[in-house]
């Protein structure tokens, strides 16, 4: 249509000549017409174009920042596998004999101190079994006068400690969390605290005493299980008066305490959610308890076995991360598993520092 156009306009414009003077104003008119419809073809006409409000584009410094990465601030360094009990219920079992060196354990100590961490504590099997309690000894010293940590802890079953540590490094630890499940010696055999002749509970008071002369806040572990769940400990907790009583729910992880390739077999320690509520109302009256269900427990701790990589137990069973000596804080504690909300949600981050807690030696 648009190539016929002119010749069609020059016929149109020829013919006019040929009418009479009173038709040329009506024909011209209606050649306007003709010219309008022709040229603005429907659904060419131009209207004034309305402004749509839209959103700016983003540019790369107004997109959502990534997640921030995990900080350590407290973390749990199980520096070996090894130990003299055994424990029905243990969940850090002795599947390797293997200890860092020296010198590596304390790059991965500074590693962790340069990404955020404020409290280091030791564990095991049982951390004073390696070299007498010295390698471990060595750690603390370094984590407290090197790298200045608010807080250095140890977790240990207290069968091995010596007077002497305390004199050599007492001065550098905040606390000491003794493993006692129950006041009952009896107990304490079935579920595996025993040593021969030595008497674990007695042995619990003679280390609160030490803690007491050597300025270490002392603190009670237990976890409850089917052989004292229904033990009341109310008189002898208030009696040792610890800073605190981490009172721990018997957890099954697989590979360490249930499962074919696991080297203990836990079921038969196994607590129900109800009867673990039942002990914790039974010593209610006890104002340094501190509960830990199953729930609060499992992905609420940041833990680094003897590889120094971190252990993600979101499936039931320890995942090991990449070693941080290997690919940094930064990327192996991505694989760790560790809810920080649940931390803080279970009362994680307290006063850990000996200076802080203010106690009456």
């Amino acid at each position: 249509m648009w190539v016929l156009t002119p010749a069609a306009f020059a016929g149109k414009l020829l013919s006019l000549f040929s009418l009479p003077l009173s038709s040329l104003w009506r024909s011209l008119v209606l050649l306007f017409c003709w010219l309008r419809a022709t040229f603005w073809l429907p659904g060419t006409k131009k209207t004034k174009k309305q402004l749509v409000p839209r959103e700016p584009d983003k540019t790369k410094d107004e997109e959502e920042d990534p997640p921030l990465p995990t900080t350590p601030t407290s973390v749990n360094y199980h520096f070996t596998r090894q130990c003299n009990y055994k424990c029905g219920f243990c969940f850090h079992t002795a599947k390797t004999s293997f200890v860092l060196p020296l010198e590596e354990a304390k790059r991965g100590l500074l590693l962790l101190k340069e990404a955020g961490m404020e409290k280091i504590n030791f564990s095991g099997g049982e951390p004073f079994i390696h070299d007498r309690g010295e390698y471990l000894g060595k750690l603390v010293k370094f984590s407290k006068a090197e790298l200045q940590l608010p807080s250095v802890s140890i977790v240990s079953n207290g069968s091995l400690i010596r007077e002497k540590w305390f004199q050599n490094y007492g001065k550098y630890l905040d606390i000491l969390a003794i493993s006692c499940d129950s006041f009952d010696e009896q107990v304490n055999v079935l579920i595996g605290r025993g040593q021969g002749k030595k008497n674990h509970v007695e042995n619990l008071q003679k280390l609160r005493t030490w803690c007491g002369n050597y300025r270490v806040a002392f603190k009670i572990n237990s976890v409850i299980n089917r052989f004292n769940v229904e033990e009341d400990m109310t008189e002898q907790i208030k009696a040792l008066n610890p800073v605190r009583w981490k009172v721990f729910q018997c957890l099954l992880i697989e590979g360490e305490n249930s499962g074919e390739d696991a080297l203990r077999e836990a079921e038969r320690f196994v607590i129900s959610d109800e009867e673990f509520e039942r002990f914790l109302e039974r010593h209610k009256e006890v104002s340094c308890l501190v509960p830990e269900s199953n729930q609060k427990m499992k992905d609420s701790y940041l833990i680094l076995d003897e590889y120094m990589r971190f252990l993600n137990c979101r499936n039931g069973r320890k995942d090991p991360s990449k070693s941080i000596l290997d690919v940094g804080v930064e990327e192996a504690i991505k694989f760790s598993g560790f809810d920080e909300k649940m931390f803080l949600k279970r009362g994680g981050k307290y006063e850990w520092s000996k200076a802080d807690l203010k106690l009456d030696w």
